[in-house]
């Protein structure tokens, strides 16, 4: 088995990225520190736009994916989905960043 980064360890990379490439990130939901599943809420301007999960790929390594509602416009329906996510799984990270392409920034630190 091939050792891995701790939760807390990527989430802390991920929030300094982000604010040194100018943006603002924020938790959400604190999960698990050593091995809480990862949820990124993409946004611009304080609007959210996409939600990604990270997972892992079939290569071993790991990729983010698209969860939540695909209707985006509804902001409410995303609180309600982090709400379901985090009601079955309390050890849910719930991270939001506030950048332009922030499924990049994502991709390129936790990935």
């Amino acid at each position: 088995m091939q050792p891995r980064l701790s939760s807390d360890m990527l989430v802390g990379a991920l929030i300094r990225r982000t604010e040194s490439g100018g943006g603002h990130a924020m938790v959400l939901a604190k999960g698990d520190r050593t091995a809480g599943a990862i949820v990124i809420a993409c946004s611009e301007k304080g609007r959210i736009h996409k939600l990604v999960e990270r997972a892992p790929a079939m290569n071993g390594g790991w990729e983010l994916i698209q969860c939540g509602p695909q209707d985006i416009d509804n902001q409410s329906e995303i609180q309600d989905y982090i709400d379901r996510r985090r009601g079955r799984d309390p050890d849910l990270w719930v991270i939001e960043l506030d950048i332009a392409e922030a499924e990049r920034f994502a991709a390129e630190t936790i990935c």
